[in-house]
């Protein structure tokens, strides 16, 4: 697997973000859409602005608790993702499969990386 570098992981966010907004931007305008849409657009655009707080951390610590909430905006993105997905409140079941893939992938990184960053701390100590 390639080492995906801060530049590139940022962007894989920023871009999992700008996916999202057009995911919620184009669901329809019932009361239902109107509750989850806004929940994805918060949760879904959250761990691009997280990461870029974690990136200058005041500690290790804070870059682990950063990251942490990172991967937790991650996991209720991907549960928002599957309850539009099997409401079919989004008609786009292409743009869905590859959020949800996108989604994913970026939760099985943020694991690694919160892995990474404990173990790295409890050697420093």
């Amino acid at each position: 697997m390639k080492k995906i570098n801060k530049f590139d992981l940022e962007e894989r966010l920023i871009d999992f973000a700008v996916l999202i907004i057009e995911i919620a931007d184009s669901m329809p305008k019932t009361r239902v859409s109107y509750h989850l849409s806004g929940q994805l657009i918060r949760s879904g655009t959250s761990p691009a602005l997280n990461y870029g707080e974690a990136q200058s951390g005041e500690s290790r610590k804070d870059f682990i608790h950063k990251i942490k909430i990172v991967l937790k905006e991650l996991r209720e993105t991907f549960v928002c993702l599957k309850i539009i997905y099997r409401t079919k409140l989004n008609k786009s079941e292409e743009k869905l499969k590859k959020a949800l893939n996108e989604n994913n992938e970026l939760i099985s990184i943020f694991v690694k990386s919160v892995e990474t960053a404990q173990k790295n701390e409890k050697l420093k100590n």
